[in-house]
């Protein structure tokens, strides 16, 4: 599949703003519309590139209200009205117990829009209030109960993959929290096997920019329930890493996306890992 010489062709209707019902309201601006190519193309290329529609035939799509869940539920809609993608998407949304979570939000707009969904309710939120100490962050905790619970409702929903709203930052700045802060070179997959070996967690939005999340997600107008309900904020090591991601980009346009590449780019002779590369079987060739 050629995604530089199909998009136009397979996304013609977007420029008349026709696709799924959840399109309805959307801006028919030519900026909008530009926006909206651009990022069903990057997912698409991340599809390919990652091969992650191979033997799948049931998506469960994580959605915690955010703009990057709500962005990447619509466009994954938007691609199976256009019958790009052939896999079935199930909704599902994790509420945590977090105080004054709105819990009417999600299932009445997914309800709406006509999206088959799960709502499942564990209060990890008290588990997280008692495992960590105070003044502590609970972000890394949460989200890895959250996690699990969602790998297990997706085998108990009959899917082939979770399917996670991390974009391109997401990724760079896990790289550079693994770089600066834990000694290794590891960023955030946009494909992966869990431990058990019998699901999928995929990352469509690995080539998608948050600000063009940001800004599809403001012109969708999606109802977005914010992510401190708990009081905690992102850790300081992740805020860090975002700060000096912008500083870098402002600096130096263009940046972010090379970074990118870079990941998928990597030399192993080049690096100090003995372990991927066999040093010790280097030698020099004799000549007469």
């Amino acid at each position: 599949m050629n995604i530089a010489a199909n998009i136009a062709d397979d996304l013609e209707a977007a420029e008349a703003g026709i696709g799924h019902a959840l399109f309805a309201d959307a801006p028919h601006s030519v900026s909008f519309n530009k926006l909206r190519k651009r990022l069903l193309r990057q997912v698409r290329q991340a599809f390919e590139d990652f091969d992650m529609l191979k033997g799948q035939k049931r998506w469960l799509i994580g959605i915690s209200g955010g703009k990057d869940s709500y962005g990447l539920l619509a466009l994954l809609l938007d691609l199976q009205w256009r019958g790009l993608l052939p896999v079935e998407l199930i909704a599902c949304n994790l509420d945590q117990g977090q105080p004054n979570f709105p819990k009417h939000v999600l299932p009445e707009y997914l309800s709406r829009i006509g999206v088959k969904h799960r709502i499942e309710y564990r209060d990890t939120y008290s588990i997280v209030k008692e495992k960590v100490p105070e003044g502590a962050t609970y972000c890394s905790l949460c989200s890895r109960l959250r996690r699990g619970n969602l790998y297990r409702i997706a085998k108990e929903e009959g899917c082939d993959a979770l399917v996670l709203g991390h974009h391109r930052e997401d990724i760079l700045e896990t790289f550079f929290m693994n770089f600066f802060h834990g000694g290794r070179m590891a960023a955030m997959p946009a494909k992966l096997l869990n431990d058990e070996g019998n699901l999928m967690v995929l990352r469509p939005l690995a080539y998608c920019a948050e600000d063009d999340m940001a800004k599809f997600a403001t012109a969708m107008q999606f109802p977005i329930i914010p992510c401190d309900l708990c009081g905690s904020q992102d850790g300081l090591q992740r805020n860090a890493m975002k700060d000096m991601l912008a500083d870098i980009e402002r600096r130096m346009p263009g940046r972010k996306d090379t970074m990118l590449r870079a990941l998928a780019h990597v030399n192993p002779s080049h690096l100090l890992d003995s372990k991927l590369f066999d040093f010790s079987a280097l030698s020099v060739t004799q000549t007469s």
